[in-house]
């Protein structure tokens, strides 16, 4: 009796997909919200205090209304919007790792194994970046898509959780030993921004790999899951 064909895996999990997109909305809301809570006090700080000019290391400009959500300065509505969307990505993103946790993802797609830090394999993915050259048979992510995406995942978005807890008195009184663990709560706000940054700055270079890799096929892959080769 002849066997059926073995289903296609998919590119991208149906987990993957909803985390992608609900991110993509939590994130941009969060950062132009941010923007505005910016504008109320444009310093930043190390430590557990700062409000004077000499006391900052970082005076940021003010982020125009077509930036910012409210498009208007209002810190109170633009609290309201960062809070509601914070728990959105929180919670998507705890939601996320369990799934990628139990479906393997983590293991099979981000993880880098010690060969693939071997200078020669760097430079030969640097390489292949810089001739535009994406293709990566075998694999769902090359060595520099691995590292970009695990620092991002594993370090970049708990920082920001973990410093915008310490910037809400509720959470911070909850657990008033993360203040301290990051170095007080106005290095908290430092962090938080820095890391909202770079957070833009894989944004951008994320959507210019994609437009330069086939941006209709990515974006269709990562509305229907997309299928792998797995002869590949």
């Amino acid at each position: 009796m002849a066997s059926k064909p073995k289903k296609p895996r998919k590119k991208h999990a149906l987990s993957t997909r909803i985390w992608h997109w609900v991110n993509v909305v939590s994130v941009t809301i969060l950062f132009m919200s941010g923007l505005n809570i910016s504008n109320g006090h444009r310093r930043l700080y190390w430590g557990d205090w700062g409000f004077a000019s000499e006391h900052a290391w970082l005076e940021v400009p003010r982020f125009p209304g077509w930036a910012t959500i409210p498009g208007h300065y209002s810190l109170a509505t633009a609290r309201d919007w960062h809070v509601i969307f914070a728990w959105v990505f929180a919670l998507g993103l705890l939601f996320f790792m369990v799934r990628a946790l139990m479906n393997g993802h983590f293991r099979r797609d981000l993880f880098t194994k010690l060969a693939e830090w071997r200078p020669k394999n760097v430079w030969h993915d640097i390489v292949e970046h810089l001739k535009f050259n994406f293709e990566h048979e075998g694999v769902k992510f090359n060595f520099l898509q691995k590292v970009a995406y695990s620092g991002v995942i594993f370090v970049v978005l708990p920082l920001m959780i973990f410093t915008g807890m310490v910037m809400s008195p509720g959470a911070e009184a909850a657990v008033p030993w993360l203040g301290d663990l990051l170095g007080g709560r106005q290095s908290a706000r430092s962090i938080h921004f820095i890391c909202a940054f770079l957070l833009l700055a894989f944004f951008v270079v994320h959507i210019a790999l994609v437009l330069l890799s086939g941006p209709i096929k990515q974006v269709r892959d990562m509305i229907t899951g997309g299928k792998i080769d797995e002869e590949a």
